[in-house]
């Protein structure tokens, strides 16, 4: 009989034809959005699943050597590679790839939110003055025209991926997310620290220097083809 009823009680909560899960729909979600990245902030409608079911996304995650970061106070959630030490695990998350320009961009941006919140403010910048920031970076070849694809392809970059975010009715003006603050670590700050004091002294850049801030875990790689 109890496991009749079992049977019973499980086929109620099935969301689709032979479903054995046992999470609710938007709990569901909230696991897919915290796989598929970059983050969950406080204004994603999956919020509230992930503080609420915290618990047993931990478990989840940790089920497949993942780690659930969450940080109430900004209210950010996201994923990363479990510290698994000698155990050899399969790698799930994958880092990006950034270009210089984006590096530059992160470092500026991170900056401003610290800024920020040393102030107890949101960190709000306007788009022509990311373009004039980027384009002290962008322009060494001459090339005015393919300087300014590169800048829009970094700006939209952080864009699709939720760093920037476009304020209600001003197209042109993004609040800075606080997850920037928590995606890079310490090391991860200090390897774009050396990236961009390497490009003021005039060094050239190697392609070692920009695989070493190929930092953001989960995320599409953001190339200046993709402007």
């Amino acid at each position: 009989m109890h496991d009749e009823l079992s049977q019973a009680d499980q086929a109620s909560k099935e969301l689709y034809a032979g479903d054995v899960g046992v999470l609710p729909m938007d709990a569901r979600l909230a696991l897919c959005k915290l796989l598929t990245g970059p983050f969950v902030d406080g204004d994603h409608p999956h919020w509230p699943a992930v503080v609420r079911e915290e618990v047993i996304l931990r478990s989840r995650l940790a089920d497949v050597f993942l780690e659930l970061i969450i940080d109430r106070e900004r209210r950010v959630a996201f994923t990363r590679q479990a510290d698994t030490g000698e155990l050899d695990t399969p790698v799930l998350m994958r880092s990006a790839k950034l270009s210089f320009l984006d590096s530059v961009l992160l470092l500026h941006l991170r900056e401003a939110l610290i800024d920020a919140e040393t102030r107890n403010e949101r960190a709000v910048v306007d788009e022509a003055e990311l373009f004039e920031f980027l384009e002290l970076y962008a322009g060494g070849d001459g090339d005015r025209v393919g300087a300014q694809k590169r800048c829009r392809g970094a700006i939209k970059g952080l864009r699709e991926s939720s760093i920037l975010k476009v304020l209600g009715g001003q197209e042109n003006r993004y609040e800075v997310s606080p997850a920037l603050r928590l995606l890079f670590t310490a090391n991860d700050v200090e390897a774009l620290g050396k990236l961009y004091r390497k490009h003021a002294s005039g060094e050239p850049l190697t392609a070692s220097d920009l695989e070493a801030v190929g930092q953001v875990e989960d995320k599409e790689e953001v190339t200046d083809e993709q402007a």
